[in-house]
């Protein structure tokens, strides 16, 4: 009888340790990852990226502020004219589209939050691989302006994936 109970748990023990490993992998919250992106001043900021379709929904909603040296910084699999609001913001942002050579083609000085529906859009007019969200008033404080090339290194598992 003894025997038979040591066979069985020897059976289960690998269905459990399975089962408690993907529990622990799923409740897991998923890491955010942050990149430098370099203005042409040198000045540096901290960038939370916004990979998934969800983080580039959510974006900076709900947040309380930002500070000077911090930014979200979206990433898109592929150029387009990306459009942005500011639904459920509670400060103003620049806005800057930047395109697959990492420069400057639209920038939306300190689009102010919106209180209520509808919200407008802000559309670059143009096509865009990246955009980054900085405190109201960075652009103008550092001189931004089109064309402008801001330096930054994607993390290696984006940049071969390139599916975001």
């Amino acid at each position: 009888m003894a025997r038979k109970k040591a066979v069985v748990r020897a059976r289960l023990a690998p269905a459990l340790i399975l089962i408690l490993l993907a529990y622990g992998c799923a409740a897991a919250p998923a890491s955010k990852k942050f990149v430098k992106v370099f203005l042409p001043d040198g000045f540096a900021v901290s960038s939370e990226l916004a990979v998934t379709d969800e983080e580039r929904q959510r974006g900076l909603m709900f947040r309380e502020k930002l500070n000077p040296d911090q930014g979200m910084l979206f990433l898109f699999a592929e150029e387009g004219a990306h459009s942005f609001w500011m639904k459920n913001m509670r400060f103003a942002i620049d806005i800057l589209w930047l395109d697959k050579g990492k420069r400057i083609i639209y920038i939306e000085p300190k689009a102010p939050p919106c209180p209520a529906e509808p919200c407008p859009s802000y559309d670059p007019g143009a096509m865009a691989m990246y955009v980054l969200e900085l405190d109201g008033g960075t652009a103008q404080k550092h001189g931004l302006k089109l064309h402008d090339r801001l330096d930054f290194i994607l993390p290696k598992d984006l940049r071969a994936a390139r599916t975001f």
